[in-house]
C-alpha cells in the first residue's frame, strides 16, 4: 500500500513538472521578427440559408427578392492580439473586393493577408467601403485598386466615388413581380460619408506563425441589408439605392451589422 502511494506521488509530481515546463515554454516563445499569413474567409448567406444566385428570399414584410450580382468592398483590416497590440495591414494593399462570383463550391471567398506579425489575435476590425482619407488621395493615389474597382463596376465616376456594396436583382411584392432591384450604396465624394467600421471578437485566438496560417470564417447575412438595424421596404424607394442622402446611410448602417464570426481554424 505504501509503495502504491509513493508511486502515485511520483507520477503526480512528474505531471506537474511537465505542465509547468509546457507553460514556461509557451510563456518564453519568442515571436519577434516572425511573420506568417492569415486568411479571411467570407461566406455570404441569407439568415440561416446559403446564398445562391437566383434564389428567392423573403423579407420581413410581403416582399421578396432574387439577386444575380453581389459584391462589396472591405478595407483597413486591423488585428488585435491578446496583449492589446494592433497589427494593421499595409495601407496600399489594405482594400479588397469580395465578389460572390469568386466563391468556391461552398460559396466561400478567400482573402489572404501576407506577412502578418506573429501573435495570438483575438479580434478583427475592418471597414466596409472606402474611407475619406483614401478617397482624397485622388486617382493617382488609388493605385491599382481604382482600375480594379472600375473593372468590377464598383464606381459611378470619380466625382461620385465608389460603390461600397453592389446588389443587383429583382424584387416582388403585392403589386408587382420581378421589378429591378439595384442597391449601390457608397459615399458621395466628401459630401456624404457612408464608410463604416466594425470589430468582431474571435471565439478563439487566431495563431499566426511562420508555419501556421489561421483562417477566420466570417459570415455575411445579406438579409440584414434590408432587415438590419432598420427594416426597409422596396416599395418605399429602397429598390433603387444609389446616392440618396436619406437612403444610403440607412443601408450603410444595416451593412455594418451583417457580419459575424462563425469560427476560427488554426493549422
Amino acid at each position: 500500500m505504501k509503495i502504491t502511494k509513493f508511486t502515485f506521488a511520483l507520477l503526480s509530481c512528474a505531471i506537474l513538472l511537465s505542465a509547468c515546463s509546457s507553460d514556461d515554454d509557451a510563456a518564453t516563445e519568442d515571436l519577434s521578427g516572425q511573420t506568417g499569413d492569415l486568411v479571411l474567409k467570407f461566406d455570404n448567406g441569407v439568415g440561416d440559408q446559403d446564398f445562391i444566385f437566383g434564389t428567392e428570399y423573403a423579407k420581413s414584410n410581403n416582399e421578396s427578392y432574387k439577386v444575380d450580382n453581389l459584391k462589396y468592398i472591405i478595407s483597413n483590416v486591423r488585428l488585435t492580439d491578446d496583449e492589446g497590440n494592433v497589427f494593421e495591414y499595409p495601407t496600399e494593399d489594405n482594400i479588397f473586393i469580395v465578389d460572390e462570383e469568386d466563391g468556391n463550391n461552398a460559396g466561400e471567398i478567400y482573402i489572404t493577408l501576407e506577412n502578418v506579425d506573429a501573435a495570438d489575435y483575438v479580434s478583427v476590425t475592418y471597414g466596409v467601403g472606402v474611407d475619406q482619407e483614401r478617397f482624397l488621395l485622388g486617382a493617382e493615389g488609388q493605385g491599382d485598386f481604382l482600375d480594379e474597382a472600375s473593372d468590377e463596376g464598383m464606381m459611378w465616376s470619380w466625382a461620385s466615388g465608389y460603390k461600397f456594396i453592389r446588389i443587383d436583382g429583382t424584387f416582388t411584392n403585392d403589386t408587382t413581380t420581378d421589378e429591378p432591384l439595384n442597391v449601390h450604396m457608397g459615399s458621395v465624394g466628401t459630401s456624404l460619408d457612408n464608410y463604416r467600421e466594425l470589430t468582431l471578437v474571435l471565439p478563439n485566438s487566431a495563431r499566426v506563425r511562420t508555419d501556421d496560417t489561421p483562417e477566420i470564417h466570417l459570415k455575411a447575412d445579406i438579409s440584414k441589408v434590408f432587415d438590419g438595424t432598420t427594416s426597409v421596404n422596396f416599395a418605399d424607394g429602397y429598390d433603387q439605392v444609389h446616392t440618396d442622402a436619406t437612403e444610403t446611410p440607412v443601408i450603410a448602417t444595416n451593412i455594418q451589422g451583417m457580419f459575424s464570426v462563425d469560427h476560427v481554424h488554426n493549422d
